[in-house]
C-alpha cells in the first residue's frame, strides 16, 4: 500500500499534503533519496542540507520511532519543503522552554537528530507525522536564520572506546536495566519492538540511545547525552538515568499494588458484609437500617416523659418512617425530624440548689464589688426558694462593656446547680434563628432555643441571650418580635418552633439577657424583663478585681509562677488610673497581659529569676499613660456637670463666655444633640428672666453676645441632664462670680425653675469620685437612687438635693 493511500484526505489541507509529491526542492536535490516510504539504512548517505524543526519537551534520539505533532500554521511551509525533497529528512533540535515567537538561531543546540518523515497527516490546525530517527547531525553553517530554518550539517562519527571489555560491561548493564523495566510497564515492550526491528541488540551506540529515550529524565540531561559522541562516555551518563528510572517505576508499581490490594480487601469486606446481612435477615437475628432507626428512637422515649400530643406526632412519624425506602429523600427528612423530636429533654429537669449561703459564696468567689447586684440576685433566689422554682423569670443585666455581665450569668447557673447555655443575638436578622425553619425547606434546622435544650439535655437550664440590644431587622423578619413569645412567662409555656411544629414548654428556663443600653430594646420586649443594672467600677473595686482575678488568671494561662513577676500595689493603682479608666475591666486585663508578655521576654533573655514591675518602670512596659489626671476647670462661667454614657459616667465641664457687647445673642458649640440644645435654650431663657432674683445685673444679657461651649467638641453629646449645669454657668457669668471649690452637678431644668430627675446616678457619682470631686448636687427626686448606692461610694461625699433652681443657686453662690 502506498503512503498516499495510507494518508487520510483532509479537505482543509494544501494540495501538497493530499497529492503524491514528485517534485524536488532545488535546494535539497539529492539523487540518493529513496522516496517517501523508504527506510533509510543506518549507513545510507544523508543530505548535507536539511530543514530544522525545534522541539521543546525532550530531544529526539536516533534509536526512536515516534509520532510528532506540530503547529500547522507555523511549520506548514517547512514541512511542505521537506515533502518536496526526495529524502524526506528533517532535523529535530531541542530548544527547551524557549518561546517559539522569539526563537533565534542561537537557541538551537549544535547537535540534533535527523529523522525521516512518514505518514504525514493534517487535522484541525495541526500536522502529524511519524518520525524515524536516523543519525546525529552537527550544524556547520546557517543558510536561513528565519523560518523555514535551513542549515548545512555534517554527521559526526560516534567512536566506540578501544576498551571493548568496559564497553561490553556497560552494554550488559543497560540490557539488564531494560529487562527490569519491561515487566513493569507494557509501553517499554512496544518501544523495544520498534528498536529491535531496526538495530541489533549488540550495537552499543543505538542501545545507549534507546536506553536514554525510554527514561523520563529532564530535557537538558537527555540533550547532554545526545551531544556526547563517544559511546563509552555516553553509556556512563545513561546508566545512572536508567537506574533512577527503574527505582521510580518500581516505587510506582509498589504503590499501585498497595492501592489495588486495599481496594480488593474493601470489596471483599463489602461482599462479606452484604452476605452476612442476608444470612442474618433470613435467620431473623438481624435488622435493616430502617428497623434500627425506629428502635433507636423508641429507646430514647423510654426515659422521657413526653406530652400526649407530642407522643402522638412521634408515633405518626415512626409509622411513616417504617414504610419509606431508606434511599428516598423523604426518609432522610423524616429521620432527621424524629432525631430532633426524640432528642428533646421531655420531662427531664435538674434539681435546683436553692441555698443562699452557697449562692453568696459562688458570687463572692467569682466577682469583687457589685454588692447591690449580688444582693438583687440573692433576693431573686430567695423568692424562688419559697416558690420552689425560679423558672419563668427573665433577668436583664444592663451595663457598660467589660463589667462582668456574661460571667454573672454563669455564676447564677452555678449557684443554682443548673446547666448553662449562652448564645449571642447581636446582629441577628432572621427570626428563623429563634423560631426555626419550616421542614419543607432544604437544610431546615430548629431555632437556637431548641438546639440549646438538646445540648444541655434538661428542661430548666439557664439560657443567656447576649447583646440583646444589638439585634437587627431585615426582609427575613424581626427577631426581636420573635423573642416576645420566648420571654413572656404567659406565652412560653406553649412555645412553637416552626421546625418541630409541636408545643414546647420554656416556662422552666431561666433566661438571662445582657445589654449595654436600653435605647435599642423594643418597649414590649423590655417590659417582659426584670432589670439589674451593672454600673462601672471605681478604682478600689478594679484594684481588688485585678489582684484577685485578672492577674492570677493571666499568670496561670502563661504558665508563669506567681513569684517570678512581682507587680506592686502602687504600680497596679497607677495602671488603673493612667491606662484603664473605662467603666469595665477589659482594658485593664489587656494592659496586665502586656506586662506579662514583656516580663516573659525579660525572664528569658536576661535570665533573671524574678521581674519587679513598679511605678518607676511601669512606662517601660506600657508606654506613656493614656489618661492624664483630670483637672477640674474653674473660673467665671465654668461649671462641672456629670453625664452618663454607654461606657459609664463622665464629668462634663460647661463654659459660658461673653463675646462682645455690640448686640444681644446666644451661640452653642460642642457637637450638642437636639435635647442638649433644648436644655441650653431653656437655661438661657430661665436665667435671662430671673437675673434680678439671683442678685445679678438684670440688663446683663440685653447687650451681651454669649457663647456657651461644652469642651471636646468633636465628641457628640446629648441627653436630658445638663439644664441645671448650663443655667449655673450662665448665672456665674452674669454675676461675675467663679465657683472656686470642686463641685459637680446634674439635673434637668424647666422654664419655671423646676429641677427634674435624671438617670445614671451611680455612674455619675463614680465619675465625680474618679475626678476627685466629693461635693455633688443632685435633683431631689433622685434622693432614693443615691440612698441605694453602696456605702463605699457614698463615703466622704457631700450631696445637696434641689427641688427648684433657687436651691441650686443657694448651694453654689450662698
Amino acid at each position: 500500500m502506498s503512503d498516499d493511500q495510507d494518508r487520510r484526505h483532509d479537505p482543509d489541507a494544501p494540495e501538497w499534503l493530499n497529492e503524491p509529491q514528485d517534485e524536488q526542492d532545488p535546494l535539497l536535490d539529492d539523487p540518493s533519496g529513496r522516496g517517501h516510504h523508504a527506510v533509510v539504512p543506518a549507513r545510507e548517505p544523508l543530505p548535507e542540507r536539511i530543514y530544522l524543526l525545534p522541539i521543546h519537551n525532550r530531544p529526539f534520539f536516533p534509536a526512536q520511532v515516534q509520532p510528532l505533532v506540530i503547529n500547522r500554521e507555523r511549520w506548514e511551509e517547512t514541512i511542505e519543503r521537506v515533502a518536496k525533497t526526495p529524502h524526506h529528512t528533517v532535523g529535530l533540535a531541542f530548544v527547551g522552554e524557549a518561546a517559539v515567537e522569539g526563537l533565534a538561531h542561537g537557541d538551537f543546540p549544535e547537535i540534533g537528530t535527523a529523522v525521516k518523515v512518514h505518514k504525514l497527516q493534517g487535522e484541525e490546525g495541526q500536522l502529524q507525522f511519524i518520525a524515524q530517527g536516523l543519525q546525529r547531525f552537527r550544524i556547520q553553517r546557517w543558510l536561513s536564520k528565519e523560518p523555514p530554518y535551513l542549515v548545512e550539517v555534517s554527521y559526526p562519527r560516534e567512536p566506540v572506546d578501544a576498551e571493548a571489555d568496559e564497553a561490553r560491561a556497560y552494554a550488559m548493564s543497560l540490557i539488564n536495566g531494560i529487562k527490569e523495566l519491561l515487566p513493569i510497564n507494557p509501553l517499554y515492550g512496544e518501544e523495544l519492538k520498534h528498536y529491535l526491528n531496526r538495530f541489533s541488540p549488540h550495537e552499543p551506540g543505538p542501545l545507549t540511545d534507546f536506553a536514554a529515550a525510554i527514561t523520563s529524565a529532564k530535557g537538558r540531561e537527555l540533550q547532554d547525552v545526545l551531544a556526547t559522541l563517544p559511546v563509552l562516555a555516553r553509556m556512563q551518563k545513561v546508566l545512572p538515568l536508567l537506574r533512577k528510572e527503574i527505582e521510580v517505576a518500581q516505587l510506582q508499581s509498589e504503590i499501585s499494588d498497595q492501592v489495588n490490594a486495599q481496594m480488593q480487601e474493601r470489596q471483599r469486606e463489602f461482599f462479606l458484609r452484604e452476605q452476612l446481612k442476608v444470612i442474618q435477615r433470613e435467620l431473623g437475628i438481624s435488622k435493616d437500617d430502617r428497623e434500627n432507626d425506629v428502635d433507636t428512637f423508641r429507646d430514647r422515649l423510654e426515659s422521657l416523659v413526653v406530652p400526649p400530643k407530642v407522643l402522638t406526632r412521634i408515633e405518626e412519624e415512626l409509622d411513616k418512617l417504617a414504610v419509606l425506602e431508606t434511599g428516598s429523600p423523604e426518609y432522610g427528612t423524616t429521620r432527621n425530624y424524629l432525631d430532633w423530636l426524640t432528642s428533646m429533654p421531655w420531662g427531664v429537669r435538674s434539681q435546683d440548689q436553692l441555698d443562699l449561703a452557697h449562692a453568696r459564696q459562688v458570687l463572692d468567689r467569682d466577682h469583687d464589688g457589685l454588692a447591690d447586684v449580688k444582693e438583687r440576685i440573692i433576693e431573686f433566689l430567695a423568692e424562688g426558694t419559697f416558690k420552689g422554682d425560679v423558672g419563668g423569670s427573665i433577668l436583664l443585666l444592663v451595663g457598660p462593656p467589660g463589667v462582668g455581665k456574661t460571667s454573672i450569668g454563669r455564676s447564677i447557673a452555678e449557684a443554682l446547680g443548673r446547666e448553662f447555655y449562652r448564645f449571642s443575638v447581636g446582629g441577628m436578622r432572621d427570626e428563623a434563628e429563634i423560631k426555626g425553619h419550616r421542614r419543607t425547606y432544604i437544610g431546615a434546622m430548629p431555632g437556637k432555643l431548641v438546639q440549646a435544650l438538646k445540648e444541655v439535655e434538661v428542661e430548666n437550664p439557664v439560657i443567656m441571650l447576649d447583646e440583646i440590644d444589638k439585634m437587627g431587622q431585615s426582609f427575613q423578619g424581626d427577631p426581636a418580635s420573635a423573642l416576645l413569645e420566648v420571654l413572656d412567662p404567659e406565652q412560653n409555656v406553649d412555645f412553637l418552633d416552626h421546625y418541630l411544629d409541636v408545643r414546647l414548654d420554656l416556662s422552666k428556663v431561666l433566661f438571662v439577657c445582657t445589654a449595654n443600653t436600653l435605647d435599642a430594646i423594643p418597649g414590649p420586649l423590655y417590659d417582659r424583663m426584670e432589670q439589674i443594672r451593672l454600673s462601672g467600677y471605681i478604682a478600689e473595686e478594679k484594684l481588688a478585681i485585678a489582684r484577685n482575678h485578672l492577674w492570677p488568671r493571666l499568670l496561670q494561662r502563661a504558665n508563669i509562677p506567681k513569684k517570678r513577676i512581682n507587680l506592686t500595689a502602687a504600680a497596679l493603682r497607677q495602671l488603673i488610673e493612667g491606662y484603664a479608666r473605662e467603666a469595665g475591666v477589659r482594658q485593664l486585663e489587656k494592659q496586665l497581659h502586656r506586662i506579662v508578655r514583656k516580663a516573659a521576654v525579660t525572664l528569658l533573655e536576661d535570665d533573671q529569676p524574678t521581674v519587679k514591675v513598679s511605678v518607676k518602670n511601669l512606662e517601660a512596659y506600657l508606654g506613656a499613660p493614656l489618661f492624664r489626671k483630670e483637672q477640674v476647670l474653674t473660673g467665671e462661667g465654668v461649671v462641672t456637670g456629670l453625664a452618663w454614657t454607654a461606657m459609664g459616667g463622665a464629668t462634663l465641664p460647661v463654659e459660658a463666655g461673653k463675646v462682645h457687647s455690640l448686640t444681644r445673642g446666644f451661640k452653642l458649640t460642642g457637637k450638642l444633640g437636639e435635647v442638649m440644645q433644648e436644655s441650653a435654650n431653656i437655661a438661657y431663657s430661665y436665667v435671662l428672666g430671673h437675673l434680678a432674683e439671683f442678685g445679678a445685673d438684670a440688663d446683663f444679657f440685653d447687650s451681651a453676645f454669649v457663647h456657651l461651649h461644652v469642651p471636646e467638641g468633636a465628641t457628640p453629646k446629648d441627653g436630658p441632664s445638663a439644664g441645671v449645669t448650663m443655667a449655673t454657668a450662665l448665672l456665674s457669668l452674669a454675676k461675675h462670680r467663679a465657683i472656686e471649690r470642686p463641685l459637680a452637678m446634674t439635673g434637668e431644668l424647666t422654664l419655671t425653675g423646676q429641677v427634674l430627675p435624671v438617670g445614671g446616678i451611680r455612674e455619675k457619682v463614680i465619675a465625680a469620685r474618679r475626678s476627685g470631686i466629693f461635693e455633688v448636687l443632685l435633683p431631689d427626686a433622685n434622693r432614693r437612687d443615691y440612698d441605694e448606692l453602696p456605702d463605699h461610694l457614698k463615703e466622704g461625699m457631700t450631696v445637696h438635693f434641689a427641688r427648684r433652681y433657687r436651691d441650686v443657686a443657694r448651694v453654689v453662690f450662698g
